[in-house]
């Protein structure tokens, strides 16, 4: 049994993990090197004995080029009808989602996982149809050659020099549940290529010649296990930690080399290379930063950040630990790694020293159980170089008083050795006036208080040297004989030495403690940094927002002076809007953002390229996609490149990019969603003037044609009739081209309002006059309170919000049936009323009545263009009211706008 515990953080996350998963259908990938290793043929034996299971599986796409053998797995096996989709002048066959997502088996297979869809397909690639399956919980089994793995394609293509266009993101590979590697070695493969088994003999002789040699099967098959290998060590390390096993299992080399600032550190690295390319093992390079490390000289960390980065410059990864032990944090990341080889120098102490302090070599020895540890012997001392020798990439400063703070802090050293003299006689002052009332083991509790306060304050050395003063002291004042380092008494021996261990061991404890709150602070400032970094940009609208957040996150954590930059069109970094690179920036140079964003590394200040500049240039990335260049001029270049700092920062502009990418989607998401609007309403529009204009105008043509053709056998009622047809319906044509013109005008913002003081009476009056040829023989009731306020408005505006309403309730309601038109008014606005006796608006429908081009019926007779309702809601928004409708009580409907009062109506003054 594993005597350690799981972490509980850790098993939550599995456990919400595992949740996820539960919901989701399983994807099982056969995967191999190239075509004709047996991929689709496996797939198909696989169905057949989950089939043997009596699980419900069924073939969606299978293809099998002809091959006889495949085809015959395939009888016994339900198979989809695909789908036909026409494409220049060919008919293809695609996989049905929609009959797959209907039919709902339990395993369905797809073949050829990296696909590309016909245009005109929901999905343009195979794989997110797949997700689509596995999201609604079916199994999916699929076939993929390596070859087809987006993050190898570059490399295959130099191998294969044929360059493969189909290919599938790594996070689908990542994220199958099961992967099996179909693998036929080459010759095997090459001798079915001859014999037909996997293209036609044209095709055949013709692959044998480009991508079918020898020498590029053997890369492929090393690149497809090599896929594989990783996705198990991956699942081990998963295991691994999901169970908290901490023991090494010897499954794969996994090299780990421990550098410290001293001049052994490069000559460990350069090892650790030559053993990892040696055993073909994953190395990483580790640096322990403890309580005491961290005080180190600004220097010595130089010379650490500078090996830290040649090791990355070697193909190693880095890590940077923080612990107070330096063997700890080693044997501890070392088991969660499954490193199973670590290389360390051999060690610096001898004799006394290394037996009373110990080594860090002979404690891994000692815990690091099933790991091996390469030791690096050292150089004689004259063969050493001093690290202060080595070159360091931050001994330029662009402080001018840096040289300043030195002084400052030997001050404050001194200062601390001065209070702890302080504290000190000040404890003995304290001692002297308990002395004779209290026990002498309370006195040392004095003179230990003191030694607590000192080191809580000023640190180790001030803190040791109260501890010794307050020991002799002590000893002096209070121990008999006085005035002198003599004892009298033996037993006085065992609580002088004991006061002095005391007081060093809780020297060192506080000074430990310091160290990792100091630590703690800093981890949790850039914590802090990070969430307000994520919830300032989350809330970003635009571009320009993004860089305003970021300038003033990155300048308030680093200290620096920044500058964001964005490529134009034609992938040319450009100025910041509103001001040149060189004002925002100074010392900046627009050439080397343009070098950063084509080559996506960082250069200038402190890097290995072009570090003769003034300023640091990093790519800002997302999904390994440059989308600009920050440029920054930090007042201290450690805050940049130390380990956490340069992860730091590497997060900030991980959140910058995916910042910018969301706006840039949404913009995309927006102009696509303005030209599908656009679209509709230019269908709708079509359809309402092929419909609406077609009727009236070939009735004014019949008309028209009958009069001219006809009229001297036409009775005079005859002509009569069809005269006032034609004017009736251009009345109507007219009236629709009119409202077509309204709707552009008020949705193009370009219609200016003539507002003025109007009675209300008078608006409704005249709109009734407008429609006294419509309404006749309708009876229309009309109730106007006394007393009514005039509006502040368009009147010819209203007039047409009015007329609109009427006429809307006429066409739709019964011949005869009667309208009420009501008006009140509140301090606040004035609210109009247009009630009928028609058959109602269906439920759910009120909203949908003021959308262009809406209509609840669409008899030929009556239907209109589904403007008019539309107009007027832009009209009475456009006056700051609303428009609504409702249901009447007894049968209709009652639409009512209602108008603000925003201003007391002028007072006329009476006539003389």
């Amino acid at each position: 049994m594993n005597p350690e515990r799981p972490d509980p953080d850790q098993l939550l996350a599995r456990v919400a993990r595992d949740r996820a998963k539960a919901k989701r259908g399983r994807l099982k990938i056969f995967f191999g090197a190239a075509a004709g290793v047996g991929k689709t043929y496996a797939m198909l034996l696989a169905a057949r004995e989950r089939r043997a299971e009596q699980l419900d599986v069924i073939v969606g796409l299978v293809e099998s080029h002809g091959r006889k053998e495949t085809e015959a797995l395939l009888d016994g096996l339900e198979c989809l009808p695909t789908r036909p989709v026409p494409y220049k002048g060919a008919v293809l066959r695609e996989f049905d989602i929609d009959a797959a997502l209907k039919r709902r088996p339990a395993i369905i297979l797809v073949d050829e996982l990296a696909h590309t869809n016909a245009p005109g397909s929901r999905h343009p690639k195979r794989w997110q149809d797949i997700h689509e399956l596995l999201e609604a919980g079916i199994d999916v089994y699929t076939a993929l050659n390596v070859q087809h793995l987006e993050s190898l394609n570059d490399d295959i293509g130099q191998i294969s020099g044929i360059r493969v266009w189909e290919t599938v993101p790594d996070t689908v590979f990542e994220d199958a549940d099961e992967v099996e590697l179909v693998d036929l070695p080459p010759d095997e493969l090459l001798l079915r290529l001859k014999e037909g088994k996997i293209y036609l003999p044209q095709q055949a002789q013709q692959a044998i010649q480009h991508f079918f040699r020898k020498g590029n099967l053997i890369a492929l098959r090393e690149l497809a296990l090599r896929q594989t290998a990783s996705r198990v060590d991956a699942q081990m390390l998963d295991y691994r930690e999901d169970n908290a096993i901490r023991e090494v299992w010897q499954v794969g080399e996994r090299l780990l080399v421990c550098i410290g600032p001293n001049p052994l550190a490069e000559r460990l690295v350069r090892a650790g290379k030559r053993l990892a390319a040696g055993l073909r093992a994953e190395w990483i390079v580790a640096y322990v930063e403890t309580p005491e490390l961290a005080r180190l000289p600004a220097v010595k960390r130089d010379g650490v950040l500078r090996i830290l980065r040649l090791a990355e410059q070697l193909g190693a990864e880095t890590v940077t630990l923080s612990a107070p032990a330096m063997s700890e944090a080693i044997i501890r990341f070392a088991r969660e790694r499954n490193i199973n080889k670590i290389v360390v120098g051999k060690p610096s102490r001898r004799g006394w020293r290394r037996w009373l302090l110990g080594s860090v070599v002979d404690v891994l020895i000692a815990q690091a159980h099933n790991i091996n540890i390469y030791l690096l012997g050292s150089p004689r001392r004259g063969e050493m170089d001093a690290p202060e020798a080595e070159p360091s990439l931050f001994r330029k400063s662009p402080l001018p008083g840096l040289k300043q703070r030195i002084p400052a802090k030997t001050r404050r050293r001194y200062l601390g050795y001065a209070w702890a003299v302080g504290v000190t006689a000040f404890s003995t002052a304290v001692g002297y006036l308990l002395f004779g009332s209290v026990e002498l083991a309370n006195l040392v509790m004095v003179f230990l208080l003191g030694v607590v306060f000192v080191a809580t304050r000023f640190g180790r050395g001030p803190s040791i040297l109260a501890s010794v003063l307050g020991v002799g002291v002590f000893d002096i004042l209070f121990v008999q004989p006085f005035y002198s380092f003599s004892v009298s008494d033996s037993q006085y021996l065992i609580t002088l030495l004991a006061m002095l261990v005391v007081g060093i061991v809780i020297s060192n404890l506080m000074v430990n403690v310091r160290s990792q709150a100091k630590v703690a602070a800093h981890r949790e400032r850039r914590a802090a940094a990070l969430y307000a970094m994520s919830k300032e940009l989350s809330g970003a609208q635009n571009e320009a927002d993004v860089v305003k957040i970021a300038v003033r996150q990155l300048y308030s954590e680093f200290s620096s002076r920044n500058a964001i930059l964005f490529a134009n069109a034609e992938d040319r970094i450009e100025h910041p809007r509103g001001a040149a690179l060189a004002e925002s920036l100074p010392g900046a140079d627009l050439g080397i953002a343009q070098w950063v964003f084509d080559h996506n590394e960082m250069a200038g200040q402190g890097t290995n390229t072009l570090a003769g500049a003034e300023a640091i240039y990093f790519p800002i990335q997302n999904d390994d996609k440059v989308v600009g260049v920050l440029a920054m001029r930090p007042v201290n270049l450690r805050r940049v490149f130390l380990p956490e700092q340069q992860k730091l920062l590497e997060t900030f502009l991980r959140q910058i990019g995916q910042s910018v990418a969301r706006i840039r989607f949404a913009e995309t998401a927006r102009v696509t969603l303005l030209q599908v609007e656009a679209e509709r309403l230019r269908n709708s529009l079509l359809s309402a003037i092929s419909h609406d204009l077609r009727t009236p105008l070939a009735t004014i043509i019949g008309s028209a044609t009958t009069l001219a053709e006809d009229a001297g056998q036409l009775q005079p009622s005859d002509k009569l009739e069809l005269s006032r047809a034609i004017v009736d319906e251009a009345e109507r044509m007219s009236t629709l081209v009119n409202n077509i013109l309204d709707m552009a005008r008020l949705d193009s913002g370009v219609l200016e309002l003539n507002r003025q003081w109007h009675p209300l009476e008078e608006v409704v009056g005249t709109a009734l006059t407008v429609l006294q040829k419509r309404l006749a023989g309708r009876p229309v009731r009309v109730s106007l309170p006394a007393g009514i306020p005039m509006v502040y408005a368009d009147a010819v505006m209203i007039e047409q919000v009015l007329i609109n309403l009427l006429e809307n309730a006429a066409r739709y309601t019964p011949v005869g049936s009667d309208l009420d038109i009501r008006v009140e008014t509140s301090d606040q606005a004035v609210e109009l009323s247009v009630a009928d006796r028609g058959p109602g608006i269906p439920a759910g429908k009120e909203e949908r009545l003021f959308e262009k081009f809406f209509q609840v019926r669409h008899e030929a007779a009556q239907s209109g263009a589904g403007l008019g309702l539309a107009i007027c809601r832009a009209i009475v928004e456009v006056h700051g009211g609303r428009i609504f409708a409702r249901n009447r009580s007894g049968g209709g409907a009652i639409f009512t706008f209602i108008l603000p009062l925003d201003q007391p109506p002028p007072s006329l003054e009476l006539e003389e």
